[in-house]
């Protein structure tokens, strides 16, 4: 009986602790896992990125593929270059991210430039992203640009993604964290051209009357750690609490014709005195580009920072002068990050902070135009019905959400994992037959 009482036992834990481990790395999967997780200095880097080295010469650029995500680094006075190919037809997005040391001290000066440039060195664009008057290391995103059918940067073949470190005079060289390398993210795109030709001037007669402030019972949502967890959230109030220095990211899904509207409270605090630059707005399209960003004075009493009024999106909108008109230019997921300055700390502590985000959501949705190929990665100008259920639950979108992330990553995690799960069922059932044979018979 005893050795009958072990084999039964031995033939079901083989494959309940394997069943288990299967479910706890599907869990990983389907949130991120912990590489998705908020790093040392509290950015969340998107999980499978690919570690790649900077170049400090077009020479050596390592290449960057459209779809998959990239982390690197940048360091002081750093600048690097990186290698793309290009197709004539389509128009490339290269987001980069830099994201400093918690500790690093920074002017409002501080931050990044890219560039995009043809083979010959011709620029294609220029982008700069600052730290502001909050003079706090937070996460900022320029946006390297290559547009099809321009005057400048025609053809397919090799381009070149110039990133430069902006450091200042006098922001801190000798404080510590300023000489360390700041982290970067970076995370290609690309958009193919229209099937058919459509206006090339932008649309006009939009609202632009600022609406009311969105009211209504707060509902507690908290932002992710980056642009790849960040939280999903539609029209609403949406409630969480920040601390200084901390950054947090929130996704809106935009469907072609919707117009978005967003800002930010923070709520009252004791003490007295004056933070310049404390709460900081920002709005970044589907490509992670800058549309615009706010941020408010706080002197302890409850203030809102509010985003200017942007036009429904429209792919027409890339003909605008106006910047922030023309990067309303798909649908997708908006990104809504909030920062808090760490300047907080010395005057009103350590907190945590009260902040009330407030999304409204207007116009009617209709159909995009129709694309000559596919954008990479696939999705990315695509909402789904689950993206909209899950802005409004809080939920995520596994087969919308979760699949853009992969696709953002690459496959070199999902490929792993695919085959650790199925070595692990052969190993289950091999121990499964062995067990089974031990058995004996009544």
């Amino acid at each position: 009986m005893r050795r009958r009482t072990a084999g039964w036992r031995g033939q079901r834990y083989v494959p309940l602790r394997v069943g288990a481990v299967l479910l706890a790395l599907c869990g990983v999967l389907a949130t991120g896992g912990v590489a998705g997780a908020a790093g040392p200095d509290g950015y969340g880097f998107a999980p499978g990125a690919r570690t790649v080295t900077g170049a400090t010469n077009p020479g050596g650029a390592q290449r960057l593929d459209a779809g998959r995500v990239y982390r690197g680094e940048l360091p002081r006075n750093g600048r690097l270059y990186y290698r793309l190919h290009l197709a004539a037809e389509d128009t490339a997005y290269v987001p980069v991210t830099a994201v400093p040391p918690a500790d690093t001290a920074v002017s409002a000066t501080d931050g990044i430039r890219v560039s995009l440039r043809d083979a010959d060195g011709t620029p294609c664009s220029y982008a700069s992203a600052r730290f502001g008057a909050g003079l706090s290391p937070r996460p900022v995103t320029a946006l390297g640009r290559r547009e099809a059918g321009r005057a400048l940067c025609q053809g397919k073949g090799t381009y070149y993604l110039f990133v430069e470190r902006l450091d200042a005079e006098g922001s801190g060289s000798g404080a510590a964290g300023s000489a360390r390398p700041w982290g970067l993210e970076i995370a290609p795109a690309t958009e193919p051209a229209r099937v058919a030709a459509g206006p090339t001037s932008a649309p006009g007669g939009w609202d632009s009357a600022t609406p009311r402030p969105l009211t209504g019972e707060a509902r507690d949502r908290t932002g992710g750690t980056g642009f790849a967890s960040a939280a999903a959230v539609g029209q609403g109030v949406w409630r969480s609490a920040l601390t200084p220095g901390e950054t947090r990211f929130y996704k809106v899904p935009l469907d072609w014709g919707r117009q978005l509207h967003a800002s930010a409270d923070l709520g009252p605090a004791a003490g007295h005195g004056y933070v310049g630059g404390a709460l900081t707005l920002s709005l970044h399209n589907p490509v992670r580009g800058p549309v615009d960003d706010a941020a408010l004075g706080y002197t302890g009493t409850r203030k809102t920072v509010t985003l200017d009024l942007v036009p429904p999106v429209e792919y027409a909108n890339r003909y605008a002068a106006p910047s922030g008109v023309g990067t309303v230019r798909f649908a997708g997921e908006y990104y809504l990050v909030l920062h808090l300055s760490e300047q907080l700390t010395g005057v009103f502590g350590r907190g945590p902070f009260p902040v009330t985000l407030r999304v409204r959501v207007d116009g009617r949705a209709h159909a995009g135009p129709e694309y000559a190929g596919r954008p990479v990665p696939a999705g990315v100008f695509t909402v789904t019905a689950g993206d909209r259920t899950a802005a409004l639950t809080g939920g995520g979108d596994e087969d919308g959400t979760a699949m853009r992330l992969l696709g953002f990553g690459g496959v070199g995690m999902g490929t792993a994992l695919l085959l650790t799960l199925g070595g692990w069922t052969v190993v289950a059932r091999r121990a499964q037959t062995r067990v089974s044979a031990q058995k004996p018979t009544a």
